[in-house]
């Protein structure tokens, strides 16, 4: 049995348990993500199925419509506007978290960069990361 992996934001009004490994690790450097950290790049896991996942509070979202054309849902505390999940209208058993709401931190081992022609060279990314101009297929 694997260790869960735990979360949520900043004030704990909203949490997360993940009975389950993620299937992709990656820093993000499009605008959205850009937009939505606050800096160069958002980063993220991705879990397989959203049946493996407990939520704890009530979140806060907004729709965006990605460069695939498909709609992702960006979900937030609404007590201390924290950045949790993801959700994706064309992939709905997925589930994303952002790096930096997990718990322990330390248990987030990027994989890729995508959207790396969007990136700024004052974000700097681990070099030896396979680099990617949109999302790899």
């Amino acid at each position: 049995m694997i260790k869960p992996y735990t979360g949520g934001c900043a004030c704990g009004a909203i949490g997360y348990e993940i009975s389950e490994e993620p299937i992709f690790s990656n820093h993000c450097q499009c605008l959205d993500c850009q937009h939505a950290s606050g800096t160069g790049h958002g980063s993220y896991l991705t879990f397989p199925n959203m049946g493996h996942v407990t939520l704890k509070g009530e979140a806060k979202h907004w729709d965006r419509v990605a460069d695939s054309g498909h709609v992702k849902t960006h979900w937030f505390c609404p007590n201390c506007g924290s950045p949790v999940y993801l959700t994706f209208a064309a992939m709905p058993h997925l589930f994303t978290v952002h790096a930096a709401s997990l718990d322990d931190p330390s248990r987030f081992i990027p994989q890729v960069v995508t959207y790396n022609d969007r990136g700024h060279s004052w974000d700097q990314l681990d070099p030896i990361l396979p680099k990617f101009e949109k999302m790899p297929q």
